[in-house]
């Protein structure tokens, strides 16, 4: 067996929060963040309501320096160093000075698309003959790999640095990508995440595909509506989530604070095969991933008591909950709660799965199940499937012991990991 991996910081820069404290509270009173935006209405398009991060002007200034201030146009980069620094900072560890980098943290820090609105303006500008105008910044502002880039320098990590893109997957797979370097000891602990940039730019192509809700443009908030008999499509999102990863030994050594452990988890692909698509799951793909994720992580079907869906508020929620059924082998009472949080943050693309596995994991510390917003109408074919009760539409106390987070995305990518309060007896 490799080494025990667990969680000791989290960061979040969420449509409906910045921060853990403002995110977690959002989260227990199912306050949204998806608001009016009048530039998508200026652009004539069908849905004008997304979940954004606003960041004041001035809470920039203490994440970079003022050289990389100049000119800085790359909005999920943003998110994704405030996200990333909060959480090496909640984790307690310090930021590396000198000339020696820390060779035993690294980065996995995933994105879809990055700088887009950075891209767009360079363009203008070269097609303008004016590139001397460009700025030294631009590059790092527009290349993928920029936010592990941008964070590796800002924490001196030596060990990995790099940025994966798994569409809507992104950010889980990124926890077990970290997850599996640390339990084979390539590394002590890892800075995790994802985000994903905000605009027009970056939602237009999901309005073109007519996926995205049309008639909640005068009422932003009720929107996004997950396992909802009257959802009509997700409300595109941004942000980042962000996650320490760390060898017990190494956070029992430090005396750090231990949110949950990463039990296991997999990663799999539908092939686009079997009912599959670029834009659909593979059904079969979906519950092997969830039957290896169970069984890499060493416990039964029935230890689960906790979900958080991937659940976009689309015709395709009914299937992933008879997806989760079938892969449990259970159903009804016996089902496990189950929720999803883009009825608040809507769906954050390359960022949901890590702003959701921060939200999942914050349910252990705050000893609570989230409620499901705008669910107060459960599709019927749902409930034919499992028992209302294990849809709480608001907060509940309970303390979760092994909760299961899935992300399934474009290309018919699955990711699933498996959280567990922790134990130090293990």
């Amino acid at each position: 067996m490799g080494r025990r991996v667990v969680i000791t910081g989290l960061g979040v820069c969420a449509p409906n929060g910045i921060g853990l404290k403002t995110f977690s509270t959002s989260l227990k009173n199912g306050t949204s963040g998806i608001r009016f935006q009048p530039k998508l209405a200026e652009l004539n398009f069908g849905c004008q309501v997304a979940g954004e991060p606003l960041v004041p002007a001035n809470l920039v200034d203490d994440y970079f320096t003022p050289l990389q201030l100049r000119g800085l146009n790359a909005s999920g980069l943003v998110f994704g160093v405030i996200a990333g620094t909060d959480a090496w900072k909640d984790a307690g560890l310090f930021i590396k000075s000198g000339e020696e980098p820390d060779w035993d943290s690294g980065i996995i820090f995933g994105t879809g698309i990055l700088g887009v609105d950075k891209f767009r303006e360079s363009i203008h500008m070269v097609d303008e003959g004016n590139v001397r105008s460009l700025g030294s910044t631009t590059v790092v502002q527009i290349m993928t790999s920029g936010i592990s880039s941008y964070l590796g320098g800002i924490l001196g990590c030596g060990n990995q640095v790099t940025t994966n893109s798994s569409a809507c997957t992104t950010g889980t797979e990124a926890v077990l990508m970290a997850y599996e370097r640390i339990a084979s000891g390539k590394a002590k602990r890892m800075l995790v995440g994802s985000c994903s940039d905000s605009g027009p730019y970056v939602w237009g192509g999901f309005d073109t595909l007519r996926i995205l809700p049309r008639k909640y443009n005068d009422n932003p908030s009720e929107a996004s509506r997950p396992m909802s008999a009257s959802a009509t499509g997700f409300v595109p999102g941004s942000g980042a989530g962000a996650l320490v990863l760390e060898s017990l030994e190494s956070a029992e050594e430090r005396g750090a604070k231990i949110y949950a452990e990463v039990l296991g988890g997999a990663i799999n692909s539908g092939g686009q095969r079997g009912g599959g698509s670029m834009t659909a799951q593979n059904s079969r793909a979906v519950q092997k991933c969830i039957s290896e994720a169970i069984e890499n992580s060493g416990i039964e079907k029935s230890d689960i008591d906790t979900i958080n869906g991937h659940l976009t508020a689309t015709a395709k929620d009914t299937a992933e909950i008879q997806n989760w059924s079938r892969a449990l082998d259970r159903s009804g009472i016996d089902f496990p709660y189950i929720n999803s949080f883009k009825g608040t943050v809507g769906h954050c693309l390359a960022a949901a799965g890590s702003i959701e596995c921060v939200a999942a994991i914050l349910q252990f510390e705050n000893q609570c199940v989230y409620g499901n917003v705008n669910c107060d109408d459960v599709h019927p074919d749902i409930l034919e499937i499992i028992d209302s009760s294990r849809i709480t539409q608001s907060t509940i106390s309970y303390q979760p012991k092994v909760l299961a987070k899935a992300s399934f995305g474009f290309g018919d990518v699955n990711a699933c990991v498996i959280f567990g309060a922790f134990d130090d007896i293990g």
